[in-house]
């Protein structure tokens, strides 16, 4: 749209912004994951945390911090998901349909050719003060076998309500019949003309992003849904309630791995790498158990188990696991 039909770099600028929070909310628990990884991974190689495991700190404890974290960014991903990129997604969408299908919000440069998809392509002179253009000329190929030009001294852009239209002042219309050359010329002093963008309808649809979380669990009693649409809204409305929780699960597991294990100083190579795996694994589940669940409902609960089941996982693991323990009793039987 920038580069094709002279939109200012500002609306451009203005609509990838608002995209902003529905990346952050697909890539915070990611991010989450390898800070945290990060993070214990290098309290390991400083020592740190084997200093602390000798002292009688257990798992637990040292978690504390990645739990913070991990609640934290569960909060501020829920705020994200049911407020602000419903909010964004709007105003992106209302910016996004003014400018493919209403004429008035395109911006014409003056001094240069204007091509439009539907075959049409306009040309102005100069923008005056009041809000007219003067120098107008519209070339006309929307239709297949014929072709019309039209010229005018002035012009002005209208909103009407069957949509946008252009009125010309003082100019010459001229069509050519492609089939018979038939070639016709027509003066006028007052002259208008349509000339919509798409030629879709005057309502913009609205998206599932948009809607609030209660509209979305809802949908069951929205008649004007198909059941393929029901479906979707309600798989996002759990979306909503469960995604925000894998910062948690991804900030856990992160450093459960690195917190159970015995030192090695040849490094953490291996639990990273299986800690990695699981990360991508409940990743890869949760896409595949959401496109399932928009065909039938009754993967919904195993959406929930996706999470559910690595979070205690993770709880047990750091409260109840007990590596020396384990390598107290492997050593007195060897």
């Amino acid at each position: 749209m920038v580069t094709r039909q002279g939109l200012p770099v500002y609306l451009f600028t203005e609509m990838t912004s608002l995209l902003m929070p529905r990346i952050f909310n697909v890539l915070s628990p990611i991010a989450v994951f390898v800070a945290v990884l990060f993070v214990y991974n290098r309290l390991i190689s400083d020592r740190e945390l084997v200093v602390m495991q000798s002292a009688g700190v257990k798992p637990s404890e040292s978690a504390k911090p990645a739990l913070i974290i991990g609640i934290l960014m569960s909060v501020f991903n829920i705020y994200i998901m049911n407020w602000a990129i419903p909010q964004a997604e709007s105003h992106f969408r209302e910016l996004e349909w003014k400018v493919r299908n209403n004429i008035t919000q395109m911006i014409f440069r003056e001094g240069e050719f204007t091509p439009l998809k539907n075959g049409i392509t306009i040309f102005i002179d100069k923008h005056e003060s009041d809000g007219s253009v003067s120098g107008i000329f519209v070339s006309d190929e929307s239709k297949p076998n014929v072709k019309v030009t039209l010229t005018a001294e002035k012009g002005r852009l209208i909103q009407t309500k069957n949509g946008p239209r252009i009125l010309f002042i003082n100019g010459v219309r001229q069509e050519i019949d492609k089939t018979n050359f038939k070639f016709n010329s027509l003066a006028f002093s007052r002259y208008s003309a349509e000339f919509n963008n798409t030629g879709s309808s005057q309502k913009k649809a609205e998206s599932v992003r948009e809607k609030n979380i209660f509209e979305l669990l809802n949908s069951a009693n929205d008649n004007t849904l198909s059941p393929q649409d029901v479906r979707k809204n309600i798989v996002e409305g759990h979306r909503r309630i469960i995604y925000p929780f894998f910062n948690l699960v991804f900030a856990l597991l992160a450093c459960t791995g690195l917190l159970i294990c015995l030192f090695n100083r040849r490094g953490q190579v291996k639990v990273i790498a299986l800690e990695v795996f699981f990360m991508i694994l409940i990743s890869g589940t949760d896409l595949a158990l959401t496109n399932l669940a928009g065909k039938t409902l009754f993967v919904l609960p195993f959406l929930y188990m996706n999470c559910i089941i690595p979070l205690f996982a993770c709880f047990y693991l750091l409260c109840f696991y007990n590596p020396f323990y384990f390598h107290h009793r492997k050593m007195l039987r060897s």
